[in-house]
């Protein structure tokens, strides 16, 4: 977009640390780095590029799915309004997605330098190969709308703390708790609901690495967290608990996107603000954070009354592994029946 700055630059200052003992490392650490090299892909082989967007639903997702579907904006719109909106909706989520793609490969890279643990080094060095072949392939998604937006002011807001703390397990909170757990969730939803197979695939495979990354983060946290002081981990709770609310409101950041189509602001973030829709989605987001912040031990009364407040306790429940088990059987599902098609085309391309 016009106006944008193509750099942003945020002053960092944190120890490089160096681990020259050299160990066998954390069991469960280790195996998570074995299979970070072993399941590392390319985005330009995996993916068929050659596959379009729908040009009136570029992904295919319901109309539900658009923030002010149902108000008295939506349903004042024409067919082509509504054709350009969902184009627009759709491509500010993948900007997001890109952005925050960014976001993490920096991110991943200060962990690898900043993290004192030998092990903890190798999966992170896994984790920025991750990083940048998510970038390149929200990048050739995003391509294809033609259209694109800058990161929303709370997602810089959170990276730019996550970047700039001294402290290497911040930096872990903020990205592979909060920032990586709400983009699963998101992902999630694109991956579930979308019928464009481009943008199911690009949202699936993301989401097999992005499930690694989280738990990445909730075994070394787990390990680190009952090291600290009391007074450490308020700190801590208080950072989770302001970077949670910063987040969940993040959707009613979009007010450039209503300015872009000419549509009256005030009337769509009212409507967006109150919409049960958005309420359910902003709920949603958290089933991937809720159960990690619980099982990393930071479970002090002031994340559980923070997250009654936000109607997401209940997700403290759910299974972290059991999620990540799922995200690789889609991925892996989707790969089998892209196999099955290739096959059957190739089979029909000989009979022909």
């Amino acid at each position: 977009m016009p106006g944008i700055d193509d750099h942003w630059h945020v002053p960092q200052q944190f120890d490089a640390v160096f681990d020259w003992r050299f160990d066998e490392g954390r069991t469960t650490l280790m195996h998570l780095y074995q299979k970070g090299k072993d399941m590392q892909w390319d985005a330009l082989n995996r993916i068929d590029w050659t596959q379009e967007l729908d040009p009136e639903n570029p992904m295919q997702m319901p109309d539900e799915a658009v923030a002010i579907y149902g108000s008295d904006v939506w349903n004042r719109m024409t067919k082509k309004e509504r054709i350009n909106l969902r184009r627009h909706t759709q491509a500010w989520n993948i900007s997001q997605f890109l952005q925050g793609e960014q976001a993490a490969l920096l991110s991943a890279s200060k962990i690898v330098s900043s993290v004192p643990d030998l092990d903890a080094k190798f999966y992170a060095a896994t984790q920025v190969m991750d990083e940048a072949r998510h970038v390149e392939a929200y990048r050739l998604l995003q391509g294809k709308f033609g259209v694109a937006y800058p990161m929303t002011d709370p997602l810089q807001e959170l990276v730019n703390d996550a970047l700039r703390d001294s402290r290497w397990d911040v930096t872990y909170l903020a990205m592979q708790v909060v920032i990586e757990g709400l983009a699963l969730a998101a992902f999630g939803t694109i991956r579930d609901l979308a019928q464009n197979p481009l943008a199911r695939m690009v949202n699936a495979y993301v989401m097999e690495d992005e499930a690694r990354h989280v738990a990445f983060g909730r075994l070394s946290l787990r390990d680190y967290y009952p090291q600290l002081t009391q007074k450490e981990r308020d700190e801590r709770e208080e950072f989770l608990v302001e970077a949670c609310y910063l987040m969940r409101d993040r959707m009613t950041q979009s007010h450039e996107l209503y300015e872009v189509l000419d549509l009256p602001a005030k009337e769509c973030k009212e409507f967006v603000e109150n919409s049960e829709i958005v309420k359910l989605y902003r709920t949603l987001l958290f089933q991937r954070i809720v159960p990690i912040v619980k099982d990393i031990g930071l479970w002090g009364p002031r994340i559980r009354k923070a997250y009654e407040d936000m109607g997401v306790l209940h997700y403290a429940e759910l299974d972290p592994q059991t999620l990540q088990d799922e995200d690789e059987r889609i991925a892996a599902q989707i790969d089998a029946n892209k196999a099955r098609s290739d096959y059957v085309h190739a089979v029909a391309g000989l009979a022909e």
